[in-house]
């Protein structure tokens, strides 16, 4: 038989993904895979049912459809001061997974590396190995999740051509001070490097903590590429809808890179989504208190029932310390929370490039009820787990 890929003999399935698997034969209540249980916008479910009954199911033009690029640039426009051109510096993809892949394949050689953030969403030493490059891996230390200038710098020094930079990150809920972040882009200067962005979750990012785009720090628009979705903003995660923004140079590169990989996103989910791109500050205002009150619920459940875990200023992941229950194998551990206890969670050491098991992550873009059943469950952690 001839052999198959070098590249990817050493892959496994997403944990998240088969954590949902898990969770869905044991009937647990499924805080992994980060995917809301209440419905989208009214107002975007409502265009959507007309653009069924319109014209609108063929190609859209590769990149993105017109006003979906013009609506896009025009957020960016309001929320960050950039002016982005919706023709030369936008591609509209299949989720940020695809933005995240055609971002790393128009940038990166095989053999060259690439500088991830550990703990990291699973996908991004995936598509670097993908794009035959090699992973350097920076830690983020728990529990504040910082990081060592001087370890990034060395990883700089040692090549590395760009930086991943998850902010809001995923897992750990971590977001990056202007501070960090003024030291990621003098490194990103000296060495010459470009930073790539995964920032799906900008609008939700709790008090006193804010948002910096990277890109709009000085100098940094011409070597960042932000790569996002709105699947998190306006939960629609099934629609698969994400983006690049990026210089003119790089976004040809992207256009063509993408056309290959997927020819286009959804042209009719592109439209509807339109109406919620066109959203006045209230409805960002309104997600963030909806996020701040789940986050605060489930923390304070966690801690009446004891459980030791961190404080996410980001996203709505939360990372649970579970070394009392004594497991050596945080996947074993989270298999036996779905089946005995009934909660689905993720084990920590799918998203750390060190050996690292003390850890899980739940995530909260629940309704309330089901945060208050999964907490009602987990209540009982310690009868069911020894």
């Amino acid at each position: 038989m001839r052999t198959l890929s070098d590249r990817t003999a050493h892959f496994t399935d997403s944990v998240i993904r088969r954590m949902t698997r898990i969770s869905n034969k044991y009937g647990a209540v499924n805080l992994s895979q980060g995917f809301p249980d209440f419905d989208p916008p009214r107002e975007i479910l409502d265009r959507l049912k007309e653009v069924a009954d319109g014209p609108l199911h063929q190609y859209s033009i590769t990149w993105g459809a017109q006003n979906i690029r013009e609506a896009l640039a025009a957020k960016q426009k309001y929320f960050t001061g950039l002016d982005v051109d919706p023709d030369s510096e936008i591609v509209v993809t299949c989720g940020s997974t695809e933005a995240m892949m055609a971002t790393m394949m128009a940038l990166i050689n095989p053999g060259e590396k690439v500088a991830i953030f550990s703990p990291f969403y699973e996908n991004y030493g995936a598509d670097t190995i993908l794009s035959g490059a090699e992973p350097v891996y920076i830690p983020l230390v728990p529990p504040e999740y910082g990081f060592d200038p001087e370890r990034l710098e060395q990883a700089f020094r040692d090549g590395c051509k760009a930086l991943i930079l998850c902010n809001p990150s995923n897992p750990s809920g971590k977001v990056f001070t202007r501070e960090e972040l003024l030291t990621i882009a003098d490194l990103a200067e000296r060495y010459d490097a470009w930073i790539v962005t995964d920032e799906v979750y900008e609008h939700i990012v709790y008090a006193p903590y804010r948002h910096i785009c990277f890109a709009a720090l000085p100098g940094m628009k011409e070597r960042t590429i932000t790569c996002s979705s709105l699947s998190k903003t306006y939960s629609i995660t099934g629609w698969r809808l994400g983006y690049t923004i990026a210089p003119p140079e790089v976004t040809d590169r992207i256009k063509k890179t993408h056309d290959f990989l997927t020819v286009g996103a959804a042209a009719p989910l592109q439209e509807a989504i339109v109406t919620g791109l066109h959203f006045g500050q209230d409805y960002y205002d309104a997600l963030l208190r909806k996020y701040t009150a789940r986050r605060d619920l489930f923390l304070k459940g966690l801690d009446d029932i004891g459980l030791i875990h961190n404080v996410p200023q980001g996203a709505y992941y939360v990372m649970m310390d579970v070394s009392e229950f004594g497991y050596d194998d945080d996947l074993k551990f989270c298999e036996d929370l779905a089946a005995r206890v009934g909660v689905g969670a993720v084990p920590g050491s799918s998203f750390f490039n060190e050996p690292e098991n003390r850890y899980i992550r739940f995530h909260f873009a629940k309704r309330e009820e089901t945060l208050n059943e999964a907490l009602a469950r987990l209540a009982d952690i310690r009868k069911k787990i020894r």
